[in-house]
């Protein structure tokens, strides 16, 4: 009896839907894999149910205590961080030169274009689950979840790169080499040098962030203005001993260097999308995530630029340290006690993206628990700090277990194949909320909206090969003015279904659509191995899908229809009983 009371707890916490009842019920279930991939990949989710329902499994609502104030430095703690500090170097030694600047400039519009598609979405739905409910959303469960699945892998990969990141400049702080604290073991190359002292930040990390949202929001802010502060000082005190002699050769690898940087240093500005899951914690969404989102994103590309130029100006890119560039560099010039200053805000900063990222990613996979496409144990929200624990806890383990291993170069490639994957996702989302309306759009209409979404898709993807296998230029001039026909066809012969009521992407369909294509090109500069783990991760997670997501999704989502069903039946007899009281009299 024990023993079943133990398997019922387990089963109630993890696996409460129908289909996994026994193992006959969970053979039915697979027998019906067929029809219910179908259902779950043509259905949509609406606003009114994320709000209300979704949100309430819950069981206790997150606090709303966050302003635009908040979220500016929500986002600039989220993404000044490992990115700037390690990978800079480390492209413009190797891939793109001096010319690191152009790719901050080419990777910031990128990002600026996404961040206008999120801001947009998280006013309309100010809800913790992020690109994940604005897929299901929009675009179904099925797509919903394959880009929740990466999204996950893009928190765990980036605060596993930012963790041993602060591994290496915390040794440079004690004037050590950077990889002098990892521990040395015989393990295949990539994942031979094992890290405790990034585990050990991780789980620091995550006590504060289970702790409160708000007191991490004000030791978040303090930390960020000093963070900032020490950015001025390495941009300035840099500057002054600048030589331009150090930028005669500004592009020595090409065009392609620029553009292949371009899509590695990409990682160097994520985190905004961490901002936007807090918007379910936001006072005032209309007002305070536009503010928060656009207004940290255009400053922080301001000081990535500046950093990139700094940087290449006071030594030769081909002395660079790749692994503590900035440190390294103020040595090099002769300002040996500069490279304390850089350390520890380097060490500052990367504090914050972890703490940011960690919160991010914890409501991310908070919603997804929510619609039980993982177990619905891990939605659960603390009565008293108003936090997802279990989320968290989660979160931090599996990337306290990458970072105890994976190094950065394997981490920052995988990461950028797997955000821009999903930042085209979420492009396309828009596009389709935009331009249809269930039970409103017309059949022609739909169909003209898909053929526009091929050819913008189509030609992104064959402009983004054509870079990847071939040195020439006449296929641009075939595929990139199918883009702007894709999209302009989009304007002009399919009738916009919905406006945002508060705030909106300006100068649709072309920002989605230039966002779709600058990512997809993107793409094709990333190397072919994270192209394979890419795939494999996706296959896991589909295959997880299969066995497990789908059948939790299809019963919860007939349990709720049931629910509401019912309760639609008993306020119709209620309304006929007073409709009989009323009569009754005459």
């Amino acid at each position: 009896m024990t023993k079943g009371r133990g398997w019922e707890v387990r089963r109630k916490h993890f696996l409460p839907e129908e289909s996994f009842r026994n193992w006959e019920s969970y053979s039915n279930a697979m027998r019906q894999v067929g029809s219910r991939f179908v259902d779950r990949l043509f259905a949509r989710s609406t606003i009114e149910l994320e709000t209300t329902e979704v949100r309430a499994r819950s069981q206790h609502e997150m606090k709303k205590n966050l302003t635009w104030w908040d979220l500016i430095w929500f986002g600039i703690g989220s993404v000044i961080g490992a990115g700037i500090f390690v990978l800079t170097g480390l492209e413009a030694r190797d891939t793109s030169g001096p010319a690191i600047l152009l790719s901050y400039v080419v990777s910031g519009i990128s990002v600026l274009l996404c961040v206008f598609i999120y801001t947009e979405f998280a006013v309309e739905f100010p809800i913790a689950g992020g690109s994940f409910a604005y897929l299901r959303l929009e675009l179904g469960d099925f797509v919903a979840f394959v880009a929740a699945g990466n999204t996950l892998l893009e928190g765990i990969i980036g605060a596993s790169a930012v963790a041993r990141s602060w591994t290496a400049y915390f040794a440079t702080l004690c004037n050590r080499k950077s990889n002098a604290f990892r521990i040395q073991t015989n393990l295949s190359q990539n994942y031979n040098e094992l890290d405790p002292i990034a585990v050990a930040v991780l789980i620091l990390t995550g006590l504060i962030v289970i702790k409160s949202t708000k007191i991490t929001s004000k030791i978040n802010s303090i930390a960020s203005v000093f963070h900032v502060a020490i950015l001025v000082f390495i941009i300035i005190a840099g500057l002054t001993q600048a030589d331009s002699t150090n930028y005669s050769d500004f592009m020595p690898y090409g065009v392609r260097g620029v553009f292949t940087s371009a899509a590695t240093i990409y990682f160097a500005y994520l985190g905004f999308d961490s901002v936007a899951t807090l918007a379910e914690e936001t006072k005032n969404p209309g007002k305070d995530i536009p503010i928060g989102l656009v207004g940290s994103m255009l400053v922080i590309i301001v000081i990535y630029c500046l950093m990139a130029l700094t940087l290449c100006l006071m030594q030769n890119y081909k002395s660079v340290d790749a692994d503590a560039a900035y440190s390294s560099v103020f040595k090099s010039v002769g300002m040996n006690w500069a490279k304390y200053i850089v350390a520890l805000g380097a060490l500052e900063g990367m504090t914050t993206v972890l703490m940011v990222g960690v919160v991010g990613s914890a409501r991310y996979l908070t919603h997804i628990a929510r619609t039980h496409m993982f177990p619905p144990w891990v939605a659960l929200v603390h009565e008293k700090t108003g936090t997802p624990i279990n989320a968290t806890i989660i979160m931090i383990s599996a990337t306290a277990v990458v970072a105890f291993f994976t190094n950065l170069h394997v981490l920052s490639n995988l990461l950028s194949i797997s955000t821009l994957f999903i930042f085209c996702l979420v492009a396309v989302a828009l596009l389709v909320r935009r331009y249809y309306v269930t039970g409103e759009t017309s059949i022609q209409n739909q169909r003209k909206l898909i053929l526009f979404l091929v050819i913008i898709l189509g030609s992104s993807a064959a402009t983004s090969v054509y870079w990847a296998t071939s040195d020439g230029w006449v296929g641009y001039i075939i595929t990139v003015p199918i883009l702007f026909l894709g999209t302009l066809g989009l304007k002009l012969f399919v009738p916009m279904a919905r406006t945002p009521k508060l705030w909106g992407v300006p100068f649709v369909p072309w920002v989605p659509s230039l966002s779709i294509g600058i990512n997809i090109f993107l793409l094709g500069s990333i190397e072919k191995a994270s192209f394979i783990r890419f795939a494999v991760w996706t296959a896991v997670i589909i295959i997880y899908y299969i066995f497990v997501g789908l059948h939790a999704t299809y019963d919860t989502a007939k349990a709720a229809e049931t629910q509401r069903m019912a309760k639609h039946d008993t306020s119709g007899q209620q309304l006929s009983a007073v409709e009989v009281g009323i009569e009754a009299p005459k």
